[in-house]
């Protein structure tokens, strides 16, 4: 696999990728141990990466479910030309999201927000009336939602979106499944009922985390991307590298590889739509 996937003519768009500093804040989620992420990784780390591989504008995504990192991302966000929109976390439950996002949105480039529904005990969060209020302040403000949810989350999404008709959605990671154990059901019959819901997009991102960390092949993952293509379309598909999470299973640039040759966009159009033009669309972002 090259490690310049990127053509002379794509303008791309990683739109999905974290930074952290770990004398700001504590990541619970981290594996325990030593770690290849357990350290800082800030737009520094990011940038020669980026160049390398040909991507023009990126998408932060929160990593922590805190006010203090969604203004950490938003100061980050203000001093580096090449983040295009930050996907912060509010508690959509409080009683206070409203003016939690009012605040926000007076920053440049707020485009979204995530809760990290992976790690919630509650396997209702997506439609508990709590969470469908915060989702419906989202909606009214025009800012899109990240959908970080596990393969026994899915089955919520429709009765999310019928409740919450005006919200702009996105599913992270194709929903994490299982590639590791090559398991595709009830995934692949979940996922495909989400993708029916119009409007709603798909991140190719994340799964290289899903599969075997140590012997992973291209083969492993294009099952499941077949599956994603065959629901969603090229036209709600665009490129996540997970940066830097994915570094526990590959490079950025193996990871970028990976996705556009399980992709395979058949014409320069699909490529351009998965590379960036879904991204700049979906988030509205201004570059």
């Amino acid at each position: 696999m090259t490690p310049f996937p990127a053509g002379d003519g794509d303008f791309v768009v990683d739109a999905h990728h974290h930074f952290w500093d770990l004398t700001k804040l504590d990541y619970e989620w981290m594996p325990p141990g030593e770690s290849i992420i357990k350290r800082n990784y800030l737009p520094d780390d990011l940038s020669p990466i980026l160049e390398q591989n040909g991507v023009s504008k990126t998408v932060i995504v929160q990593a922590h479910q805190s006010l203090a990192e969604a203004e950490f991302l938003l100061d980050i966000a203000r001093d580096n030309e090449f983040v295009a929109g930050v996907v912060a976390w509010v508690d959509l439950q409080s009683p206070g999201v409203g003016e939690d996002l009012d605040r926000l949105i007076r920053r440049p480039k707020l485009v979204g927000v995530r809760h990290q529904v992976e790690e919630d005990p509650d396997d209702d969060w997506l439609i508990r009336d709590e969470s469908i209020r915060g989702l419906r302040m989202l909606a009214e403000r025009g800012l899109a939602y990240d959908v970080l949810a596990r393969p026994r989350y899915l089955s919520r999404v429709p009765e999310l979106a019928d409740r919450v008709p005006d919200l702009r959605m996105v599913i992270d990671h194709i929903a994490k499944p299982l590639i590791k154990g090559g398991t595709l059901e009830p995934w692949a019959t979940d996922i495909a009922a989400v993708a029916a819901i119009p409007g709603v997009h798909c991140k190719i991102s994340g799964m290289v985390t899903e599969a075997d960390h140590d012997v992973w092949t291209v083969a492993d993952l294009k099952p499941y991307v077949a599956h994603i293509v065959d629901s969603f379309g090229y036209d709600r598909l665009m490129f996540g590298s997970d940066w830097p999470v994915c570094l526990l299973a590959s490079t950025y640039d193996r990871g970028f590889a990976a996705a556009l040759e399980t992709v395979a966009p058949p014409t320069p159009t699909d490529r351009a739509v998965f590379l960036g033009g879904n991204a700049l669309r979906f988030y509205r972002l201004d570059v």
